[in-house]
């Protein structure tokens, strides 16, 4: 086949050549097809080879549906294999060759890229949202080809070394991957009790090298990311990747296998969630830490981007709530904040929105209510920009509540009906039922606020209430069944019907338990505290009032002073002795729900907020 012919029909002759040497019984093997193709095929003009094939499969094809002679209709079959079998070939050596590819364009672009930036643009070949990231045989074949440049450059050699250990470490860690999980009396998630068990100490004696050992121990006795990052002095490029391919893996395995157990109410979309954001959350200190070094932070920076941009486009992407569900410890105080900085460098996009709606409904939990607001209102303009409808809903729906908790009743009213009339335009039903108990939700708060009374005036807002629970339970929706239930028992309380109230409170609670929803279970005991309180029955007040107060202060939410309030009076009304009495009473179902630390925390949290009085 002489080279001086155009590409076209230098490729054409190729098939030609094939089909011709299979018809004289030539090609031994499909082996020899390929061989073929590898010599003859030049490096990025596949598109032109395939349409050529395409072109002459259906000129055979054609031949072969038409052709009325037998023996010229069997020999078309026969070119109709040969052609079929390099289709075939064709795909395999074009796999093949875009692998190749991409190994020798990575490392093209790191190798001649300055020293600072080489960091980043490794770690861009890895990022799981490009089309087509190295897996691990292709890093393997990149450290390779960065280590043929080792000896003229330490950087590309110290990158090699890195990429090399992390693999290796990886591939040790993966039989470990969620043995943790099987611990005796061990609760799923990344929280727990710090020192030897559970998730992170488990994987520090599986890696040998210093740094991810150190920060593995780190995170198991619930230290800050950050203190871990500022203390490590003289960290080689090679521990960093090295650290930096391990905790992706050790992530994106997690996701992996929590996605998977979609039937186990406990493992499933929750605790993908809850990995994604303690990831995120570990990448944006470890930014901030590293911060003396910029190559270092900018690269942490860029990894808790990526891992967020992958978490904002799946399906259970909480729009609505239950980001507190197995969230590790302590780490949770504030840990959310870290994520804001390092946003404001993004420019606007849809997972921008979507990431900035979780900070909003987080910081309404925390009792920020001003920085919610600024949030949703930046999340609500970027949605609307991208299209994405449900999440300039879910903003709208946010809004309204978060203007509920600071009493602006005619705003929270207005952006509930925003919500519902765009809900019901685009048909997103768990949007509009979130609208209904929102609208439902404001106008009960504000018939309050104006000291209506009459039964009349709360049976519209109470109606939206009762459409968005049956919404919510006809799609299935935990979450905002929960809302629902929730908004519901408050709504009884305000017009002082507190045995109503119970019920729904309390199935409130049940199902905030399942969505894992800690603010939501919260506000439903502190709530049953209050209508305990009004029945005068001070034994389940004491109950639900002690733990609404610890799992609210433990989100870092200033509501639980709604309930230690209720205590002290309480307190005061029954005496000391017998306040404890009905505590150490519930005792066994307390610590069941919060553990022996927790029960013993709540006394302590009373005598916090008497000195705050």
């Amino acid at each position: 086949m002489t080279e001086s012919l155009p590409l076209r029909d230098r490729y054409l002759a190729l098939i030609d050549e094939i089909v011709q040497l299979t018809l004289q019984g030539k090609i031994s093997s499909v082996e020899l097809v390929y061989q073929m193709l590898q010599k003859n095929i030049t490096s990025g003009t596949g598109e032109v080879f395939e349409l050529v094939l395409s072109d002459r499969f259906s000129a055979i094809q054609n031949q072969v549906d038409s052709e009325t002679d037998e023996l010229k209709k069997a020999k078309a079959n026969r070119s109709l294999r040969a052609i079929k079998t390099i289709q075939s070939q064709w795909q395999r050596y074009s796999e093949q060759n875009k692998a190749t590819e991409a190994i020798a364009s990575a490392a093209k672009e790191i190798t001649t890229a300055a020293a600072d930036e080489r960091l980043a643009i490794f770690l861009r070949f890895t990022d799981p949202n490009q089309k087509q990231p190295l897996n691990i045989q292709q890093l393997q074949q990149l450290s390779k080809a960065l280590q043929q440049f080792a000896q003229a450059d330490t950087d590309l050699q110290q990158i090699s070394q890195g990429i090399t250990r992390g693999l290796a470490a990886w591939q040790r860690l993966q039989e470990h991957l969620v043995s943790w999980m099987y611990e005796q009396n061990r609760q799923l998630g990344f929280g727990g009790v710090p020192g030897e068990h559970g998730p992170w100490a488990t994987w520090a004696k599986q890696v040998n090298s210093e740094l991810p050992q150190t920060l593995f121990r780190t995170l198991a006795m619930e230290q800050s990311a950050i203190e871990f990052a500022e203390k490590q002095s003289g960290v080689t490029l090679s521990d960093w990747v090295e650290m930096a391919l391990i905790l992706q893996y050790v992530q994106r395995g997690l996701v992996n296998w929590f996605d998977q157990q979609a039937y186990n109410v406990q493992a499933g979309s929750k605790l993908s969630i809850s990995t994604f954001l303690t990831f995120a959350v570990i990448w944006s200190q470890l930014a901030n830490g590293f911060g003396s070094t910029a190559v270092y932070s900018n690269a942490a920076a860029q990894i808790m981007l990526q891992i967020l941009r992958t978490f904002a486009l799946r399906p259970y992407f909480p729009l609505y709530g239950g980001i507190f569900a197995s969230f590790a410890g302590n780490s949770l105080r504030d840990a959310l904040d870290y994520l804001d900085e390092p946003l404001r460098r993004v420019d606007g996009t849809q997972e921008k929105a979507r990431i900035l709606t979780l900070l909003g409904y987080s910081q309404r939990a925390l009792g920020q209510y001003r920085r919610s607001i600024t949030f949703h209102q930046q999340a609500l303009e970027i949605a609307r920009n991208a299209g994405d409808r449900p999440c300039e809903i879910a903003n709208f729906n946010h809004l309204s509540r978060t203007y509920v908790q600071e009493q602006n009743y005619a705003e929270a009213i207005n952006y509930s009906q925003r919500a519902l009339i765009l809900s019901r335009q685009v048909g997103d039903r768990t949007g509009e039922a979130n609208a209904l108990v929102n609208l439902g939700y404001s106008e009960v708060m504000q018939a309050q606020k104006q000291e209506q009374v009459e039964p009349e005036n709360y049976e519209m807002p109470i109606n939206y209430l009762k459409q968005g629970l049956k919404l919510s339970e006809q799609l299935g929706d935990i979450q905002s069944k929960a809302l629902c239930f929730s908004s519901l028992g408050v709504a009884y309380l305000v017009i002082e019907k507190p045995q109503d109230a119970i019920q729904y409170l309390e199935n409130g609670f049940k199902t905030a338990q399942v969505s894992g929803d800690l603010y939501l279970q919260g506000r439903n005991l502190a709530y049953l505290a209050e209508a305990y309180y009004h029945l005068q029955n001070s034994e389940k007040a004491v109950y639900t009032g002690s733990l609404g107060m610890y799992l609210l202060e433990q989100i870092s939410s200033n509501e639980w002073r709604q309930s230690a309030g209720l205590l002290i009076i309480l307190q005061g009304q029954i005496g000391i002795e017998a306040f404890q009495n009905l505590l150490q009473q519930h005792r066994p179902k307390i610590m069941a729900i919060i553990g022996v630390d927790g029960y013993d925390y709540i006394p302590q949290l009373l005598e916090i907020y008497k000195q705050d009085m």
